[in-house]
Parts: structure tokens; C-alpha cells; sequence
């Protein structure tokens, strides 16, 4: 199934603002969506695609940090390229700390707003896809026994099978019957694999 084209989304008051980033972005190659205000776009059913922010800082109503903050509470993590022509350096402080790709003073080069679009989009393709790998990851932790997690869990520290086998109180051979069966539901082809899949997955604390 192939992904969904990115889509860039412009928020701005300026009509005109609006209508040229919208020319740019679509002159580029770009899927551009744009919106007159924050409220507007926080009502937008936004499609199952990556994608990019371009945020205005100042305008009407709920102003861009505004939104940035707003959509930090819906745990919704897109890509945000501040554009002001108020732009102040604690504003620019703020926004890039709480995680705007880059903040960038009108007027500004096409060529700074294209480069820093593609990155937003490339981050959040990134991030959309180590979420579909982390849920694959996880629905294989979740067909684990109680008795096979907890294999997995010694396995992981770099005990011997034997050691596995003293610890829970059961025999070696079992603990290798077991052990092949955590391989196979992990899709594993290493001890290395095993680890890396537990650090992804905090099991040592997090995951039950």
C-alpha cells in the first residue's frame, strides 16, 4: 500500500500571504492546504499523510505559539516553520525549543522555506514510519506467554540458557524451547535483535 502524498499546510491571516506560499509550495511539487486562522485548521480533518506546518506567529484570535502549544496537548507532533515579520528572539526561543523545525524572518528566500519544508516532511515520514514499526513490535510483545516475557527479559541481559533455567526453576531444555519461540514471534534472527527490540520497548520497565 503506498503512502499517501505530504501534504504542507499554511496558516496565515494574510490573504496574500497565503496565495503565494500556496504558488510556491504547489510550483515545487507540493500538496498545499491553507487556512486564514489557527482555529480554522484545528477544525480541519486532517488526512493520514505526512506532512508540514508553515505557521504565521502573530495573528487574530489564537496566535501561532498558541496553536504549537495546542496541538503539543492533542499529542499531535507535525512539523511547524514559523514565518513572522514581528519575529523577536524570545519568540524564536520558545518556538524552536518546543520543537519548530525553524523560524524564519519576512521576508524571506523561497529557497529557505522549500528547504526547511522538506525537512519538516522527511521528519514527520520518519516519525510515521518508526510509530507503524514500534506497533508491529508491539503486537508481537503482546502474543508472548507470561513464561516466554520473562525469558525474554533474562535472555536480554546476556544470561546462558542455563542460567535462565536456574533463575525461573525450570530446565535448560525447556528454556531453549522457549527461548526459539520468543526468536520466532519477535521475528529475531540474533540475541542482538532480541535487545534491540527490548530497548525499543523499555520491557525492563515499562512494557507488562
Amino acid at each position: 500500500m503506498t503512502e499517501e502524498k505530504p501534504v504542507v499546510y499554511v496558516v496565515d491571516d494574510d490573504p496574500s500571504v497565503r496565495k503565494a506560499l500556496e504558488r510556491l509550495l504547489r510550483s515545487a511539487g507540493h500538496e498545499a492546504k491553507t487556512f486564514p486562522s489557527a482555529l480554522e485548521f484545528l477544525d480541519f480533518t486532517h488526512p493520514d499523510a505526512p506532512g508540514c506546518l508553515v505557521l504565521d506567529i502573530k495573528m487574530p484570535g489564537l496566535s501561532g505559539l498558541e496553536l504549537q502549544d495546542r496541538l503539543a496537548d492533542k499529542g499531535i507532533s507535525l512539523p511547524i516553520v514559523f514565518i513572522t515579520g514581528h519575529g523577536t528572539v524570545p519568540a524564536s526561543v520558545r518556538a524552536l525549543k518546543a520543537g519548530a523545525m525553524d523560524f524564519l524572518q519576512k521576508p524571506f528566500e523561497d529557497r529557505d522555506l522549500l528547504d526547511a519544508v522538506s525537512q519538516g516532511i522527511e521528519k514527520d515520514r520518519r516519525r510515521r514510519h518508526e510509530q507503524k514499526e514500534m506497533k508491529k513490535l508491539r503486537a508481537k510483545w503482546d502474543t508472548l506467554t507470561t513464561r516466554e516475557r520473562e525469558v525474554f527479559r533474562l535472555v536480554v541481559t546476556g544470561m546462558l540458557n542455563k542460567q535462565v533455567a536456574f533463575d525461573l526453576g525450570i530446565t535448560e531444555k525447556t528454556i531453549k524451547v522457549h527461548r526459539g519461540r520468543v526468536m520466532e514471534k519477535m521475528g529475531a534472527q540474533s540475541l542482538s535483535d532480541l535487545v534491540r527490540f527490548s530497548e525499543k520497548l523499555g520491557i525492563h520497565s515499562s512494557v507488562t
